[in-house]
């Protein structure tokens, strides 16, 4: 059968490439399509990458206004992608600005459409429920908690795990160890503490000054920023200038499996450092008038995904427009090695790891995809 995938940011596209392979399982006569990365172009052929992230990726709303014109013709360009290779099924990937409107064109034009990763209408736009409800014939989501309020709003989602799990799994037989690392990456023999700022220039931007600041109030710990390698090295560079972090580019799975600890921004991030065992703290930085208006935006108490998932703070969250660095200090010191909290927080995020499911989630949700396709293509 033929499907073709869009995958807008990293996390889709490692996401891509795992569902890629649980489909070629599957179905040995698949046929791909796709705008992603150079991961799913491992596993669907370079020849079929119609377009890639890096070049779709726009954060804000200043970015996004002066790229409008541009954002409509890739809109345009991938629908005419799409009905050119003409598909069995149109996989979305999260990505949901972009991703809700080729939902809409494609149920428009009879392609059956799967949305893998469900968009976070739980959290914040939650008018996409009727679209999701309208153009999407299957909704597959990661998070057990989806369940009920997709329930709720008259959808029927399928969970079956979350695909991070398949992901760590993979990467931790070929992690480094602590001692590589450090050579490797010009580190001393200081417990390393990781930086995970983000990886849109604006979440640096905003983010990584208050992690520098509070990096040196523990001279007796490392402090690793983790870049990215679609933003430009400058960036970090004018930021932790003599302050004596580090950084390291395309390592963040390396670095946190080598972290007594980490600050971490949001989103995705706080799963994965959870799922790695490792103790952590969210700080992120936002405008004054994001404090007035969290209470009417926001339609849930937490930012991070682990306290999303347990229903309660498990992880201090500093989401402030003011950094209180004594504050920060405190709650960082309190799960370092000896700390307080550190043995809570590991026990909580074992209840996590529970809750989230087993490994093999992208191989059961390929074989719904490829099963239910069985029945209805002809």
């Amino acid at each position: 059968m033929k499907y073709y995938i869009i995958a807008g940011e990293p996390s889709g596209d490692l996401h891509g490439s795992n569902l890629m392979r649980g489909i070629i399982k599957e179905d040995d006569a698949a046929q791909f399509r796709f705008w992603g990365g150079d991961r799913m172009a491992e596993v669907g052929g370079a020849e079929n990458l119609d377009k890639h992230y890096r070049d779709t990726s726009f954060f804000g709303i200043a970015q996004v206004l002066r790229n409008l014109r541009k954002i409509f013709g890739q809109i345009a360009e991938c629908k005419r992608n799409v009905e050119a290779f003409d598909p069995d099924v149109l996989i979305l990937i999260d990505y949901p600005s972009f991703n809700m409107r080729m939902a809409e064109w494609a149920h428009g034009k009879g392609i059956r459409v799967f949305y893998y990763i469900a968009p976070k209408v739980w959290a914040w736009k939650e008018f996409r429920v009727k679209g999701l409800r309208k153009y999407v014939d299957r909704l597959y989501t990661i998070f057990p908690f989806e369940t009920a309020y997709f329930r709720s709003k008259g959808i029927e989602p399928i969970f079956m795990g979350n695909p991070l799990v398949d992901a760590i799994s993979q990467r931790r037989s070929s992690l480094p160890l602590r001692e590589r690392f450090a050579a490797d990456n010009g580190l001393d023999f200081r417990p390393i503490v990781a930086l995970l700022a983000g990886s849109r220039r604006s979440e640096i931007a905003d983010n990584l000054p208050d992690m520098v600041a509070l990096a040196r109030r523990f001279p007796s710990r490392q402090f690793v920023v983790t870049g990215v390698s679609w933003i430009e090295r400058k960036l970090y560079d004018d930021i932790i200038a003599d302050s004596g972090v580090k950084y390291v580019c395309d390592r963040t799975y390396e670095t946190l499996n080598v972290a007594e600890a980490a600050v971490v921004t949001s989103g995705t991030a706080t799963l994965e450092t959870a799922l790695m065992n490792v103790p952590e703290m969210v700080l992120y930085h936002v405008p004054r008038i994001y404090e007035f208006l969290r209470p009417h935006v926001l339609k849930i108490p937490y930012i991070s995904l682990v306290n999303i998932n347990l229903g309660r703070e498990a992880v201090r969250e500093m989401v402030v427009s003011h950094f209180d660095a004594d504050a920060a200090a405190e709650e960082l010191e309190s799960i370092l090695e000896g700390g307080c909290r550190r043995q809570t927080m590991l026990d909580d995020f074992g209840h996590l790891r529970a809750i989230i499911g087993d490994e093999g989630a992208s191989e059961r949700f390929a074989k719904d995809m490829t099963e239910y396709l069985k029945t209805v293509v002809k």
